[in-house]
C-alpha cells in the first residue's frame, strides 16, 4: 500500500535520528522534538511555497534535509537540496533513496555560487532555514532564481531594523520583500517567523561574487 505523505516525513525523521547516532547530521535526538523543531518547523512555510511559481524547488544549506525533504513530500516539486558539506548530502541521498522519492527529490554538493553558473535563473522557490543573514542570502538566492521567483527564508526572530536595512540592497540585488510572518509552533514557546523576497529583475551587480564572499564580506 502506498504511504501517506504523513508517513513518509515521519519515517525519514526516523531515518535522520538512525543516522544521528554515528554521524553529526542534527543536534536534535529524540523523535518528539524532532517532530516540533524539524517536521513541524519546515512544514509552517507551506502557504509560502504554495504562493511561489510552479518549478524547481531548492534548500539551501540543507543539512539534514531541512525544511527540504518535507516539502518535498508535502508539494510534490521537482525538488534539489543543496549543501556544501558531501558528508551530509550523501546522507540525505541516501535516505531520499530509501524512501522512494529519488524520481523528484536530488541532492547537490558544493557551494550555492558554483550552482548559480550551472543553473542560473533555474529555480522558482528557494528555502533558507537558520542559514545566515538576509543579505548574504538575497545575494545567494538572486542569481538562481527565475523572474518572480521566491526566496523563503526560516527564522527564529527577526528586527525591524534587520529588515529595513535589506530594502536599501532591493535594485542592487534584483530583490524585493515581500511577507513577514511571526508565529508560534505547537509547544507555545517557539517563535518563529518566516519572510519571503521576490526576484524582481535583473540585479545592478554583477553576481554570483567570488564563492564566500557573500558571508564574509555583506553588502549590510
Amino acid at each position: 500500500m502506498e504511504k501517506t505523505q504523513s508517513q513518509l516525513i515521519e519515517e525519514y525523521l526516523r531515518l535522520v535520528l538512525k543516522a544521528n547516532e554515528i554521524t553529526n547530521l542534527t543536534r536534535i535526538d529524540t523523535y518528539e522534538e524532532g517532530m516540533l523543531l524539524h517536521v513541524e518547523d519546515s512544514l509552517s512555510g507551506l502557504p509560502e511555497m504554495e504562493e511561489a511559481p510552479a518549478g524547481l524547488y531548492g534548500d539551501m544549506g540543507t543539512g539534514g534535509g531541512f525544511p527540504g525533504v518535507p516539502l518535498a513530500i508535502a508539494t510534490g516539486r521537482e525538488t534539489l537540496l543543496i549543501d556544501s558539506v558531501k558528508k551530509k548530502t550523501d546522507l540525505v541521498q541516501s535516505m531520499v533513496d530509501q524512501l522512494g522519492i529519488d524520481s523528484h527529490v536530488h541532492t547537490y554538493h558544493g557551494r550555492l555560487e558554483d550552482l548559480a553558473k550551472e543553473r542560473k535563473g533555474g529555480f522558482s522557490v528557494l528555502t533558507a532555514r537558520a542559514l545566515s543573514r538576509f543579505s548574504s542570502l538575497m545575494e545567494l538566492a538572486s542569481p538562481l532564481l527565475g523572474l518572480k521567483g521566491r526566496l523563503i527564508c526560516y527564522k527564529a526572530q527577526v528586527s525591524d531594523e534587520e529588515l529595513e536595512g535589506v530594502q536599501s540592497l532591493e535594485t542592487k540585488l534584483g530583490m524585493r520583500f515581500v511577507s513577514k510572518r511571526d508565529f508560534v509552533l505547537s509547544d507555545g514557546q517557539t517563535e518563529r517567523c518566516i519572510v519571503v523576497f521576490e526576484k524582481i529583475g535583473e540585479p545592478e551587480m554583477r553576481l554570483p561574487r567570488k564563492a564566500g564572499f557573500a558571508q564574509k564580506k555583506p553588502l549590510c
